[in-house]
């Protein structure tokens, strides 16, 4: 298993970022005849971070998730990292590949080392 950090551009620096999850997402309802004091906690998904993205850096987070799909899958590590898995290490240059051509450098990896 191969595991990358996957760097965006920054729509007003310009520099690479990549998102973390700060807090899990906290989710109640509202009911019309009764008080509900139900929350539940939920960590987002890979893609659903990613997409998230939308309007704060250069590129189309649909599009990012459309192009590691064939190579990888998105996972939010420990609840709050982003990282792409890729089975093999040739999965990982194919994937390095396919960002340098879509993206043009707005968005790229970089390989976790194992521990």
């Amino acid at each position: 298993m191969i595991r990358a950090k996957l760097w965006f551009r920054c729509a007003a620096m310009h520099d690479p970022v990549t998102p973390k999850v700060a807090q899990p997402a906290l989710i109640g309802w509202e009911a019309k005849k009764r008080r509900v004091d139900l929350t539940i906690e939920r960590a987002f998904s890979g893609e659903e971070l990613v997409r998230r993205m939308k309007g704060w850096v250069t590129s189309d987070p649909q599009k990012v998730i459309e192009a590691i799909r064939p190579h990888g899958r998105l996972k939010v590590l420990d609840d709050w990292e982003l990282v792409v898995e890729m089975e093999k290490p040739e999965d990982f240059e194919k994937l390095q590949k396919t960002l340098a051509e879509r993206f043009d450098g707005e968005v790229d990896l970089e390989a976790i080392p194992k521990r």
